[in-house]
């Protein structure tokens, strides 16, 4: 599979050392329309063909498939051409800005008729796609209850760098570059692991977003801090179960952890994945009346990089799809509705 990658800053390094373990995977181009950044990424992984820009690499067309790796508000432009194109296409969480303009990626997809993925990486995590299964296998019975959070706490520690002075850190706390907070960086990593562990959707929302004073006046130079730090959600899932979803930066001491509890009429599952690790564990059968648990051996799962090479050279479809992340970016512009006008409101 010949593949370019289209925008080259750190998350692109991250995906191009997934992609280069692929036995079959040939890296053939780069776009980006900064030269600097885009010849430090071409020769670190001896990549040949250099663009500054997708018009131009799209001229070229020699290539099998894309990866789009560029800023989220440029996945929708830059998504569109790549499709027309016919080319397949993998692009990084979240799809687009908002439900209308995933929503017409999504069709766009369709009618090329080709791959479409986009990059939950959550899905990666063994013990979430192994709870998946038993709950499909009715190992929990009838699911009732959900919880579901994800905890990072970059805003009280300097462990991932120091966000009042740092660009990378900066522009995620601002709207007006382009962020929407927490809930539009995160939520959807925690909608997708929440109603995809517990092989369900989610069909209402009442949510509750916060920002809080970070900086006198609530700015550090150009960048105005006005963009959520905190959500809380409830939920209802289709399946009839009802969910807690929340989380936050200001969670101090993890780094990045998300949790998962599934209960159901005849047991419970609990998934964790933080820095050190992933595990699942289970309350079933006799457990159920002494409330113990067990931790479980989950085998390893195919990433969304494998994945997604599959099935361009297999031509068949892969989840996360474009379709699942525009359904998930419909819940996230409904959080922030139910927000503003106090109310729940159906999906």
């Amino acid at each position: 599979m010949r593949l370019i990658i289209v925008g080259t800053g750190g998350m692109a390094k991250n995906q191009a050392e997934h992609f280069t373990r692929i036995e079959g995977v040939e890296l053939v181009g780069a776009v980006d329309t900064d030269p600097a950044r885009l010849a430090a990424f071409a020769d670190q992984f001896n990549i040949e063909q250099r663009f500054a820009s997708l018009d131009a690499a799209i001229a070229w067309g020699k290539f099998d498939a894309a990866t789009n790796v560029t800023p989220d508000r440029a996945h929708h432009p830059t998504t569109l051409p790549l499709l027309a194109a016919g080319k397949h296409v993998f692009c990084e969480k979240p799809l687009a800005e908002n439900y209308d303009k995933a929503l017409e990626m999504t069709e766009a997809a369709e009618r090329a008729g080709v791959v479409n993925m986009v990059n939950l990486t959550y899905r990666n995590v063994a013990p979430l796609q192994q709870a998946r299964e038993m709950v499909l296998a009715g190992e929990i019975g009838a699911v009732k209850h959900v919880e579901a959070s994800y905890l990072q706490s970059w805003l009280v520690s300097k462990a991932w760098g120091d966000w009042r002075s740092e660009t990378t850190w900066l522009w995620r706390l601002s709207t007006g570059h382009g962020s929407n907070g927490v809930l539009g960086d995160i939520g959807i990593h925690i909608l997708d692991f929440a109603a995809y562990g517990a092989a369900t959707d989610i069909d209402h929302v009442f949510a509750r977003l916060k920002t809080f004073d970070k900086a006198p006046g609530g700015r550090i130079g150009e960048y105005t801090l006005d963009a959520n730090d905190s959500f809380t959600m409830s939920v209802d899932f289709t399946n009839g179960a009802l969910g807690v979803v929340h989380a936050s930066r200001w969670a101090t001491g993890h780094l990045n952890e998300l949790k998962l509890r599934i209960y159901g009429e005849r047991g419970g599952l609990e998934v964790c994945h933080n820095p050190d690790g992933s595990s699942l564990r289970a309350c079933l059968g006799a457990d159920v009346e002494a409330a113990a648990w067990k931790t479980l051996d989950v085998p390893a799962v195919p990433t969304n990089y494998q994945r997604y090479v599959d099935a361009v050279n297999t031509g068949s479809a892969q989840d996360p799809d474009f379709r699942r992340a525009a359904d998930l970016q419909k819940v996230l512009d409904l959080a922030m509705v139910a927000e503003r006008e106090r109310r729940e409101v159906k999906v």
